[in-house]
């Protein structure tokens, strides 16, 4: 039983956990959610994004539907992809379609945020 609770405790935390439509995007839930892509984007981890990486990628997208949000999302990406000195710019490009997901937000250093519409 105690387990049970302890379960059910744990899959109500994940689930606030969980950027629901209206929300505000937090760039900590965005780089939380990207660290399966690290290797990858940094041209450790090999050719292709790994399935968890492709995973996140569907993640965040899922996380910015209106514009501001669109534009919050776009700003942590920057932020995140500025913080890797070692990032591939060409990996980071690709990493959506290499996921088969459709970004309206681009990965990159140098996007200007406030044209994401």
């Amino acid at each position: 039983m105690k387990g049970s609770i302890i379960a059910v405790i744990t899959i109500l935390a994940i689930i606030s956990m969980v950027v629901q439509p209206g929300q505000a995007v937090s760039c900590g839930q965005v780089d939380a959610e990207l660290i399966p892509c690290v290797s990858y984007l940094t041209g450790r981890g090999g050719d292709s994004p790994s399935p968890g990486c492709c995973a996140a990628v569907k993640t965040v997208k899922g996380m910015a539907q209106s514009t501001p949000d669109k534009r919050a999302l776009c700003s942590c990406l920057k932020a995140a992809a500025n913080n890797y000195a070692d990032l591939k710019d060409a990996a980071a490009q690709s990493l959506p379609a290499k996921c088969s997901v459709q970004m309206d937000v681009p990965i990159s250093r140098s996007v200007d945020c406030d044209k994401i519409v």
